[in-house]
């Protein structure tokens, strides 16, 4: 299994952006969770226990990690870029 990301952003949120220019600039795909246009992406964020975005999930066969803000050295680690 390859690893899937999954990143719950905002519109208002420049980590955000700059999380998502970082994964489109290693052609690292992602799926991409808006908090405040789905009610069910904000109850998953509170439950990863975040309160602010944005979260980053990486599913792999070894089971997941979630990155809380954009931390480009574990990032870049956990999807060895």
């Amino acid at each position: 299994m390859e690893k899937k990301v999954i990143i719950y952003t905002q519109e208002t949120c420049p980590p955000c952006f700059a999380e998502k220019e970082w994964l489109k600039a290693n052609d690292i795909p992602f799926e991409e969770r808006d908090i405040r246009k789905n009610q069910e992406h904000m109850k998953e964020v509170i439950d990863l226990g975040a309160s602010a975005t944005p979260v980053t999930v990486i599913e792999s066969i070894d089971g997941k990690e979630v990155i809380m803000g954009f931390q480009e050295d574990e990032l870049s680690q956990l999807l060895k870029k």
